[in-house]
């Protein structure tokens, strides 16, 4: 029977193992009906297949899966949703609508905003989130007098929301190579890559001190080759503690490439590598305009890649050379970044639609590989733990899916990537706890509700 500190769940129907597959000999994933689930202190203790529930179990009706992990996130960038697609353009025209909104934040209206966005992550099916984040100071540059007091704004709208969080604290330090910052950067910037590693030495004790390290870890990141000139990677690579994950924007326009061409005689990933900074702790986010040289130097070095199709699609970048990073050594993680969609199932399907696209073969990435982007691919870009499987000893992150509704009704449950939507996700539990249940956050109400509460503070 279950104990006084141990929470029963009770799986209709669930994925066994690993996201990814690991649970069948033929690589595919085992699916199991009537699974119980014991959890202690937020991990999974037992599990029992073939299971009636218990008196008191939380019953999770439709298909189980571990809950996804969001690689990438921008927060503010969500006041952008459906206000920038009225003219042409590409990238550098949107990038200037975002410095606007950027301009707008202050800690408070950040933690209003970002807890909405993050109550929408966790309705759609994400219980964990790095989020890639340089807007520390205020406009102009000024700290506040708080100088954590952004970063802290975050923190709290990510427990509100029960979402786990690394904290990627962002190295912002010119505004293109041999450019000085703009105006509208001031505030993303620190004066010096020595004052940067101070601040976020200084956050993560904040952090640690403030959060549980099961729901709020610190993690690094570079915004680019164009954002930290040469000589800060050197001390970067010299002085970063190693037990941090780091991030960075890599080869996301073919301008970006050109200009590292220009200033150092190798591509941004070549950069990365004569500094020592390609590792297996390294997350590469975008990665589109990839030479084969630097697929080969991001696999050998068995970075994660964290492709954002949806954004990548919604601002023309182009389709990130995905299978070929796979099968080079890379691992394959996903992110909404930009949140133009919230939406992990439609992630994974937009991958391998820009991989049939680009190659004209189905079949690029199979289902169970498109799970495991979503869960246990971004193992190692994040400062807090991942659920990745159903399994004995994983942390207990679910979402359940419901089988029969207009989308998913007659589709395998392995093959759910190409038919669910966070539409079908029922169920959301984080560490044991449900936090969402039919589109309503148990704590937050409607995301669309806080949402548009918090995006009346922006023009």
């Amino acid at each position: 029977m279950t104990g006084p500190d141990v929470t029963g769940l009770w799986c209709e129907t669930a994925v066994m193992g690993g996201a990814g597959g690991t649970g069948e000999a033929d690589g595919g994933p085992a699916v199991r009906a009537s699974v119980r689930l014991d959890v202690r202190d937020g991990r999974i203790e037992r599990i029992t297949s073939g299971a009636e529930p218990q008196p008191g179990d939380h019953i999770l009706k439709g298909v189980v899966f571990p809950a996804a992990a969001n690689a990438h996130s921008h927060a503010f960038h969500r006041i952008l949703r459906g206000r920038t697609h009225d003219g042409r353009g590409d990238f550098w025209v949107w990038r200037e609508q975002m410095y606007r909104s950027a301009a707008e934040l202050t800690p408070e209206t950040y933690e209003k905003l970002a807890s909405a966005v993050f109550a929408e992550m966790v309705v759609a099916g994400f219980s964990s989130v790095a989020e890639f984040h340089y807007v520390h100071h205020q406009p102009g540059g000024a700290p506040y007098a708080e100088p954590h007091a952004m970063e802290l704004a975050l923190a709290r709208a990510a427990m509100a929301a029960g979402i786990r969080l690394t904290l990627l604290d962002t190295l912002y330090l010119a505004g293109g190579i041999g450019t000085p910052l703009s105006p509208e950067q001031q505030r993303f910037g620190d004066a010096s890559v020595q004052a940067w590693l101070e601040r976020l030495l200084s956050l993560r004790n904040e952090i640690a001190q403030s959060f549980p390290p099961e729901m709020v870890g610190v993690g690094a990141a570079l915004h680019s080759v164009r954002g930290v000139p040469d000589t800060d990677l050197a001390a970067v690579a010299e002085q970063l503690p190693a037990d941090m994950p780091l991030h960075i924007h890599l080869s996301e326009q073919p301008a970006e490439n050109e200009a590292c061409l220009e200033a150092y005689g190798v591509t941004p990933a070549g950069l990365l590598e004569r500094h020592g900074l390609l590792s297996g702790r390294l997350s590469a986010v975008h990665a589109t305009h990839l030479t084969p040289g630097d697929v080969a130097l991001l696999g050998n070095a068995g970075a994660t890649v964290v492709m954002c199709p949806s954004t990548e699609a919604d601002l023309a970048d182009g389709i990130g050379p995905a299978r070929a990073l796979s099968d080079a050594g890379a691992t394959i993680a996903l992110g909404t970044d930009q949140h133009a969609v919230i939406d992990p199932w439609i992630e994974m399907r937009t991958l391998e639609h820009g991989e049939r696209l680009g190659s004209g073969q189905r079949g690029r990435f199979s289902p169970q590989e498109l799970l495991r982007a979503a869960t246990d691919g971004a193992a190692r870009s994040m400062a807090t733990p991942i659920a990745g499987a159903l399994a004995v000893g994983a942390v207990c992150d679910l979402m359940a899916v419901d089988p029969d509704s207009a989308r998913t009704a007659g589709s395998k449950a392995e093959q759910f990537p190409f038919s669910a939507t966070a539409s079908d996700v029922t169920d959301v539990v984080i560490a044991g706890e449900r936090v969402a249940s039919n589109g309503t956050h148990v704590r937050l109400g409607q995301p669309g509700r806080l949402l548009t509460e918090a995006l009346k503070e922006f023009s």
